[in-house]
């Protein structure tokens, strides 16, 4: 597991502790390495839970937890702007189907969350879309069986081992890819420099956006937590 070092941002009414989290070093580009240490998961929901969960055990058990999550990285649509960043408004898990059992599609049985996660926790100024997390590669037409804006293959897991420590999550994602089907590994690539550049002139002015709210906002937990 990548060492990773928590970042502190002072907002109205205290100090935050945040960690960054991303799924892979193509990802973590020349301009936020010069800027933040994230935790490096893998790729996956599987990867990411358990890389993020370790990382928060690890952190409260030395002591030094976290308040707040940021996902960064690269994600897939069809229909938003190639190489723009887009935070998440909700996040759902697209490969949970137990519908044949007659639960709702996505719903994870007797968990009592919804199927559709809300985040509460919003950046001025950056557009908002909704983002499906599952552990395929989505392309072409497989985009109209999926409801949401834009498609990752980690944020639902990074959230949800975030909420069994009472984590919170912020989700921003750039879209590298689902214009056209993707067919190699540069149709991926194409757009990660641009991201990379955009991504860390976000978290350039994360230190005025938190300013400007009180602590209790950024701690904020969806229901059911």
């Amino acid at each position: 597991m990548k060492h990773a070092t928590p970042v502190q941002l002072s907002c109205r009414d205290g100090d935050l502790e945040l960690l960054f989290v991303m799924a892979t070093e193509q990802e973590y580009g020349a301009q936020l390495r010069k800027r933040i240490d994230p935790l490096i998961t893998g790729v996956g929901p599987v990867e990411a839970a358990a890389v993020t969960a370790h990382m928060l055990a690890d952190l409260m058990t030395a002591g030094k937890p976290v308040d707040l999550l940021v996902s960064l990285g690269s994600a897939g649509s069809s229909t938003l702007e190639q190489g723009e960043i887009y935070q998440a408004r909700s996040v759902s898990y697209r490969d949970m189907d137990a519908s044949p059992l007659g639960f709702e599609k996505g719903r994870t049985p007797f968990l009592n969350i919804a199927a559709e996660l809300e985040i509460s926790q919003q950046l001025d100024g950056i557009a908002s879309a909704s983002l499906s997390t599952g552990a395929n590669i989505v392309t072409g037409n497989a985009y109209s069986d999926i409801a949401a804006d834009m498609v990752d293959m980690e944020t639902f897991a990074i959230m949800r081992a975030a909420h069994r420590f009472h984590i919170p999550i912020i989700g921003l994602r750039g879209i590298s890819d689902g214009r056209d089907p993707v067919s190699k590994y540069e149709d991926w690539t194409r757009y990660l420099d641009d991201i990379d550049g955009k991504l860390a002139a976000i978290v350039d002015g994360l230190g005025d956006r938190f300013a400007a709210r009180d602590k209790s906002y950024w701690k904020t937990l969806p229901d059911g937590y």
